[in-house]
């Protein structure tokens, strides 16, 4: 992989910021000095995006205000930036790959697990307090505040630290084995023709088991559920979504009485990257957390995106996506600025001046894959 990769790597280590370097060489290369990634730490530290997120850390350790929360209510601004909302800054600490031990993560996942705290976040306005003691409604699939705050604690590297996010990396896992029973959506969802709701789609109920993006992450990011028997599972799952979910496929939950849109539930295929089409809010990103399962070409998804990747790598190493295409620039990366749940992932800091910085971005993508895929291939067997 690296020999396949080797221009792309030289693209990356004379051009990218420090998060892609540090990355690269953390992550892909090992062949970081402590005395260098002590640098490179530095120098994400300077970076405006990190030093705007600080301003945001609270003396009781948390960070912004809600988590994947409104950004205003009756007229009050409520986050001066997205990266005040707590999920946006968790996105960011995760993909800066800032240390676990570094006292900012360390307190706001200190803050997330203890539940005075929390209830004080979540107190600043009505519709909070209610989400707040609602908090784990909608767990198995999801689609609950505790199921957000679960997975981004993992997201920062405490997910196979604590007995509680332990079992939710179970419910993830149900989630996904449930879909292995399914011949499509409808043999689980419910529907009410006489419902007078304005988008009256197929429901199914709070408890049920589902995947969504959320249980994708919390598994993606863990370590203790694997076992071969499982990771299996979760990529038979994954090419069974592609077999019985339609794209036209839509879904609601019932949460208390009320119908819901779930947090990107899995109901539709999951497509293999094409360098010609973007078609939805996060494209890479997907492949990417799936590839970070260890489940390697078994998904099929992956097995086509790999061999997409390299076909779109030019000469020189740099993986190239046709962004001018009408279809595509509503969710071109060139619009992304802040690590929102509706993004795909940005590392490097200045589209605008810097012209190679989106091409750094999605070559460190395509590297990232590529690895992260023939990693897997060489650790089956064993798990």
């Amino acid at each position: 992989m690296l020999h396949l990769c080797q221009k792309s790597i030289e693209y990356l280590l004379s051009y990218a910021g420090p998060v892609i370097r540090y990355r690269l060489r953390k992550e892909i290369l090992h062949d970081l000095t402590a005395s260098e990634e002590e640098r490179l730490l530095c120098e994400i530290g300077t970076l405006p995006m990190f030093r705007l997120l600080t301003t945001y850390v609270k003396s009781n350790g948390y960070i912004g205000s809600g988590m994947h929360s409104r950004d205003n209510w009756r007229g009050q601004v409520l986050h001066q930036t997205p990266l005040q909302d707590g999920e946006v800054a968790t996105r960011l600490l995760a993909y800066y790959r800032i240390p676990k031990n570094d006292p900012i993560v360390a307190n706001f996942v200190a803050a997330m697990r203890d539940e005075t705290i929390l209830q004080h976040e979540f107190s600043y306005i009505p519709p909070e307090i209610v989400r707040f003691a609602h908090r784990f409604d909608g767990l198995n699939n999801g689609n609950s505040l505790m199921a957000l705050i679960y997975t981004m604690q993992a997201m920062l590297g405490y997910g196979d630290d604590y007995d509680d996010l332990k079992r939710f990396q179970q419910i993830s896992l149900c989630g996904f084995a449930r879909l292995l029973a399914l011949s499509s959506l409808d043999d689980m969802t419910k529907f009410n023709p006489s419902s007078k709701r304005a988008y009256n789609y197929p429901y199914i109920e709070a408890d049920e088991y589902f995947p969504d993006i959320y249980t994708l992450e919390m598994l993606a990011y863990t370590k203790s559920w694997r076992v071969k028997e499982t990771i299996d599972t979760v990529a038979h799952a994954l090419n069974h979504i592609n077999r019985i979910m339609k794209p036209e496929n839509n879904m609601h939950i019932r949460i208390n009485g009320k119908y819901v849109a779930p947090c990107f539930a899995l109901v539709r295929p999951i497509r293999a990257f094409d360098p010609n089409l973007i078609d939805t809010i996060t494209y890479r990103r997907v492949l990417t957390e799936i590839a970070m399962l260890g489940v390697g070409e078994r998904v099929d998804v992956l097995k086509a995106s790999v061999e997409n990747v390299v076909s779109a790598i030019d000469r020189n190493g740099v993986l190239h996506m046709n962004l001018d295409q009408p279809h595509n620039k509503r969710y071109s990366p060139k619009s992304i600025e802040y690590p929102t749940a509706y993004v795909d992932i940005r590392l490097q800091e200045d589209y605008k001046t810097n012209k190679r910085a989106l091409d750094c971005d999605l070559t460190f993508w395509a590297v990232e894959l590529l690895h992260l895929v023939k990693e897997a291939e060489f650790h089956e067997g064993s798990i």
